[in-house]
């Protein structure tokens, strides 16, 4: 938020010590205790809108941070062997949650996903690390996405996410399971 009119502040008899604030499409309302000074309101001001941009941050990962985030589950669960080019998001994700080029080493996520919790994220980003070695969806595919610890949490809350939305979306396992390319070497497959 770049100007103060973008800030509504509400002051509460009710409210005796806590102050929070939230997002309300383009504008922050900060609700504060109604005892409250007006030097005390900037300073809580300040605080509250640096604490939003903080959690909207971690929330809402720029490209380069999906990037470097998807290098360091490749280290964690594909021993650095799954390496894409670009990790970006995308708007034109109409049936999937993201998607993987294994030709070009390219993935991209759906900004459906921004905002949802990070073990989320990080779910979807291993599913699209691990069509870097298995295009299709079959046993084998599975068995590398099972690496990642919460991913059955993760479907579920994709699945909740898309039901509620009233979206067509899944990743159920094709009959098909092509290895790609690119083989998994020292990964443990």
């Amino acid at each position: 938020m770049d100007s103060e009119s973008a800030v509504e502040v509400r002051r509460s008899p009710k409210r005796r010590s806590t102050v929070s604030a939230y997002r309300d499409g383009e504008r922050t309302v900060v609700l504060i205790p109604a005892r409250m000074s007006r030097a005390e309101e900037r300073r809580w001001v300040a605080v509250m809108l640096e604490r939003l941009a903080t959690q909207e941050t971690r929330r809402k990962p720029s490209d380069a941070t999906l990037l470097e985030r998807a290098g360091e589950l490749s280290a964690r669960y594909f021993n650095g062997a799954a390496d894409p080019a670009t990790v970006r998001w995308v708007t034109n994700q109409r049936h999937r949650w993201g998607s993987c080029t294994p030709s070009d080493r390219s993935i991209r996520l759906s900004t459906r996903l921004r905002g949802m919790p990070m073990y989320v994220v990080d779910y979807v980003l291993v599913h699209e690390l691990a069509h870097l070695f298995v295009a299709g969806h079959g046993p084998h595919f599975w068995q590398l996405v099972a690496r990642y610890p919460k991913a059955e949490r993760a479907r579920g809350y994709l699945e909740g996410a898309a039901a509620s939305a009233g979206l067509d979306l899944s990743d159920e396992a094709d009959e098909d399971d092509e290895i790609a390319q690119l083989e998994l070497t020292g990964a443990g497959a």
